[in-house]
């Protein structure tokens, strides 16, 4: 996104939709910046020589060196008239990238949109090795090798379509979960913002997370799936500086033999809907819920919400994705509210 200038007056963005576009969102500042990292030495590589152009000059490039690396990137929104008594730091989830919480794949205003709009202040990040973080060497520096994603495994992985073989590359074809909330003529556009993910960066990633929380907070942290251990186990690591931990079904959880140092921080669990017609998510649901419990054995506040429960049906794994996104982000709102997190 172009950098605005920032006058003396607020900024004016207009929604990406104009279709769609509601009040222009004024904004007091804007920006971004690169947290956390470290440096690493390789040594031992073969020098290579690389055309960098189609019929340049070839230029010798040695490999051996000290990289920076395992940083993480941060987009900020701060709006003229903020309403959040503290930021909201949106983290997404695995083989994904701060895109989760942007425009939705059939073109609606997302969550950090929403968000704004109430008067938060927006933290949107690209994770340590996804987008705009980069990524380094592999095996020298991430270990092992990236997972990559075929089109078909989020649409029969994410509770999107009716399990194994829903699949189908026509949008007619595919079978979704009956009352999908999914926008299935999105999902092509879904797919385009997977990028590969590493199982073996978790502690780079907390680590980055933790140097966010250290520049910007305290704050409050929206958080999903794979991010889902990283939100308790950053809130265990900097309890003063969480002021409420909103997790979008968690796909981890944190240390259990610390459960008690989240018990003065306010938590929301939501999950979504078709779960129990899942091989894997009533299992990953449990963990959350026994989690939770802990929590509040140790004197904490932790309030569960399954969407159908509540009337609101049909939801995905990618909740702030789908096409009642707006009822989704409305809850949180009147949660945090009700927690006295408003201005």
């Amino acid at each position: 996104m172009m950098r605005l200038a920032i006058t003396t007056a607020a900024v004016i963005l207009m929604s990406a939709t104009l279709a769609d576009a509601a009040e222009p969102i004024a904004l007091r500042d804007m920006g971004s910046f690169h947290i956390g990292g470290r440096l690493v030495e390789i040594s031992g590589k073969p020098v290579k020589e690389v055309t960098f152009t189609p019929g340049g000059v070839p230029a010798k490039v040695d490999p051996n060196g000290t990289y920076q690396v395992e940083q993480m990137y941060v987009q900020y929104f701060l709006p003229a008239n903020e309403k959040g008594a503290y930021p909201l730091l949106m983290w997404h989830g695995g083989g994904l990238t701060g895109v989760t919480y942007e425009t939705t794949p059939d073109g609606r205003e997302g969550w950090l949109n929403y968000f704004l709009r109430k008067g938060w202040a927006v933290y949107n990040s690209d994770a340590v090795e996804r987008g705009r973080a980069g990524w380094a060497q592999y095996p020298d520096i991430f270990k092992g090798e990236p997972v990559f994603l075929t089109t078909a495994n989020p649409f029969e992985r994410f509770r999107i379509g009716d399990g194994a073989g829903s699949y189908n590359p026509d949008p007619a074809k595919r079978k979704l979960m009956p009352g999908s909330q999914f926008p299935n003529e999105g999902y092509e556009n879904f797919v385009k913002q997977n990028v590969p993910r590493w199982t073996t960066t978790d502690d780079a990633i907390i680590a980055a997370y933790i140097a966010e929380i250290d520049r910007v907070g305290p704050a409050i942290i929206l958080f999903h799936s794979q991010a889902g251990s990283f939100g308790f186990k950053v809130a265990q690591a900097r309890p003063d500086k969480v002021k409420a931990l909103i997790a979008i079904e968690p796909a981890g959880v944190g240390d259990p033999a610390k459960v008690d140092v989240l018990k003065n921080i306010p938590t929301l669990i939501v999950y979504g809907d078709y779960i129990e017609k899942d091989s894997r998510w009533p299992k990953i649901r449990a963990n959350g819920l026994a989690f939770a419990d802990a929590i509040k054995a140790a004197g904490g506040s932790v309030d569960v919400v399954d969407l159908p429960q509540v009337g609101i049906k049909g939801n995905s794994h990618m909740v702030m994705m789908d096409k009642n996104n707006a009822e989704v982000a409305a809850l949180i709102q009147k949660w945090l509210e009700g927690k006295g997190l408003t201005k």
